[in-house]
């Protein structure tokens, strides 16, 4: 009894094994799915068919309107039967292991042949595209061998002409175009012809192909229009090859479905065309691939990527990829990369439309569209448009448009919207701060902005202005003594750093150097203050401060020095210190603070 059970067990788990390994195995478009949903937009309806199955959707958003409503009820049927109820067979589908990517295709067309030539190591078929509904002949419609990487564009009478060298037990031809359904027809070694959609072994592989060709003026100058017209038809069809070569991107190994390759190793004397690398690609002057490049490409003058790039991309003058840039990018001119960075640019000038992660090196200036988290290092300009976390190093200038929670180091200005990090520069500019700026000018337009005026005991009459925020503000001051015959004039520069206790009591810290001048430029005369200040807020942009200053006096004039007529001779009071072969007393201020 025991062994018959364990017998009936094993069989009960074998058999579920083989139908999970079956459900696994099988087609997306032939998977069943239940649902019940009632008034969703179609985009919802779309996720849940696409989590029922274990899959996603692409498509272009144009497809149909996002704030279309429906209502689908269905039991263990076909995902194929319910994107027909659902696009109500407009729609056509084409799928690869995690994606069924769909698209508008209204209309029916058909293959149909003229002229069938076999001979010894030829295989010859011409034919005409034809519109099943209204029998139009079709124009610029892609008729292709998918194995044999043979092609051909239909003229203006739906007219194609196809050659094959070598013995084949069967060829079969696809049409495509858009606003099309695809359509197969399958040309047996005995000249029998048997359309069917068949199953294509390597599916699509392509399914998110840019639109360089279309969308760059170079990229279109480059190659022919029969290969943008292969292009828009054949957007997502990708198979593999190991080697291809080219003298330009109509004269290849592969024809004109070098479009639809990727290869291990590419040679291009003068340029090269082709779905993508997979390995490397080495061109005389240009590069383009519609698809990923992986590893290594290389190119005198430029490399157009329409996918996502691995590895090293170098060009005399530019590069440019579509989606995300991984390793480095070399170019004598500019980078330009459509997503995200992961690696270095390294270029005249350099742009990333996404996400940095790594470094951004140039000689005029780097651009991050969206947030740094690295380094930009150029000799003018870089800029970040979103969040900066990380490191700007300019000769002139930086600029990071939203917070930078980072360094900004610069021979002349930085600017920053919401500075929360660091900035060394000549010149400061934030809108409001809570880190720390440190230059001759430092200004935070919603921070901090008092004029001050304050007497002391050498200087009976000093104007400051201090800007910056309370974590460290910059003092520019000027200051005359109006007593007769003991004039001084000065002016300086500073720090302060404000302490707050309360609303209305606080005390500050400050340091500051000024130049005293005495009548005569002969000799420098530097006064050191660091001074602590005691305020109080009367009202709002007004209060009152005072405290105890500690000044240090360093002169370069001799001991006999005299002052010129009208100013002060001796200005070291008497109970000053002699401090090696200089001065410092304690000193007091008392001042007042607007704004």
């Amino acid at each position: 009894m025991k062994t018959k059970l364990f017998i009936a067990l094993l069989f009960i788990s074998s058999f579920c094994a083989a139908q999970n390994a079956v459900n696994y195995n099988q087609s997306n478009l032939a998977k069943l799915v239940t649902l019940d949903l009632k008034a969703n937009k179609i985009s919802h309806v779309l996720q849940k068919i696409g989590n029922a199955g274990g899959f996603y959707f692409a498509y272009n958003g144009a497809l149909f309107r996002q704030d279309s409503v429906v209502s689908l009820n269905v039991r263990s049927k076909p995902v194929r039967e319910v994107l027909d109820q659902l696009f109500d067979g407009k729609v056509d589908y084409k799928e690869n292991q995690e994606y069924i990517i769909l698209r508008y295709a209204v209309n029916q067309f058909a293959i149909e042949a003229e002229s069938i030539v076999t001979a010894e190591n030829l295989y010859a078929i011409t034919g005409r595209v034809v519109d099943i509904q209204t029998g139009k002949r079709i124009k610029n419609a892609s008729v292709y061998e998918k194995r044999l990487l043979e092609s051909a564009i239909t003229d203006d009478e739906g007219y194609f002409s196809l050659k094959f060298k070598g013995n084949h037990t069967a060829i079969i031809l696809t049409a495509s175009k858009e606003t099309y359904r695809d359509t197969s027809i399958i040309f047996l070694s005995s000249v029998d012809v048997k359309p069917q959609a068949y199953d294509d072994p390597d599916k699509d592989k392509g399914t998110f192909m840019s639109n360089l060709l279309d969308n760059v003026k170079i990229g279109r100058w480059l190659t022919s229009s029969k290969q943008r017209i292969q292009n828009m038809n054949l957007p997502d069809f990708l198979t593999n090859m190991p080697v291809q070569a080219s003298l330009t991107p109509g004269l290849s190994s592969h024809g004109s479905m070098s479009g639809s390759v990727v290869n291990k190793f590419s040679l291009n004397l003068m340029g090269g065309y082709t779905a993508g690398v997979d390995g490397a690609e080495i061109a005389g002057f240009f590069n383009i691939n519609k698809a990923d490049v992986r590893y290594a490409q290389v190119a005198g003058l430029l490399n157009l990527t329409g996918g996502n790039t691995e590895g090293a991309q170098v060009a005399g003058v530019f590069n440019m990829v579509a989606q995300n840039a991984n390793g480095v990018q070399v170019a004598g001119i500019y980078n330009h990369v459509q997503g995200k960075v992961n690696g270095m640019q390294i270029s005249t000038a350099n742009y990333a439309k996404g996400l940095i992660e790594g470094m951004q090196l140039s000689a005029l200036g780097n651009i991050a569209n969206d947030d740094l988290h690295g380094i930009q290092v150029t000799g003018l300009l870089n800029v970040v448009k979103k969040e900066t976390r990380g490191f700007q190093l300019s000769a002139f200038g930086n600029a990071a448009l939203k917070n930078l929670k980072g360094v900004q180091l610069s021979g002349v200005l930085n600017y920053a919207k919401h500075n929360r990090g660091l900035q060394l520069g000549l010149i400061n500019v934030a809108d409001t701060s809570s880190g720390v700026s440190l230059g001759l000018i430092n200004i935070v337009r919603h921070g901090y902005h008092k004029l001050s005026i304050s007497s002391n005991e050498l200087i009976n009459a000093n104007v400051s202005f201090k800007s910056g925020n309370a974590n460290l503000y910059t003092i520019f001051m000027l200051g005359k003594n109006f007593v007769e015959n003991e004039n001084i004039e000065t002016f300086g520069f500073g720090f302060g750093h404000d302490f707050f206790a309360g609303r209305r009591l606080s005390f500050s810290t400050e340091l500051t150097a000024q130049h005293l001048h005495l009548g005569r430029w002969d000799y420098a005369n530097i006064l050191s203050k660091f001074q602590l200040n005691l305020q109080l807020r009367v009202f709002k942009g007004f209060s009152i401060y005072g405290g105890p200053v500690l000044n240090y006096y360093v002169t370069e004039a001799p001991i006999n020095y005299i002052a010129a007529k009208g100013y002060k001779t001796q200005i070291v009071p008497s109970n000053s210190k002699p401090f090696r072969g200089n001065y410092a007393w304690l000193g007091w201020t008392v001042g007042i603070n607007l704004f």
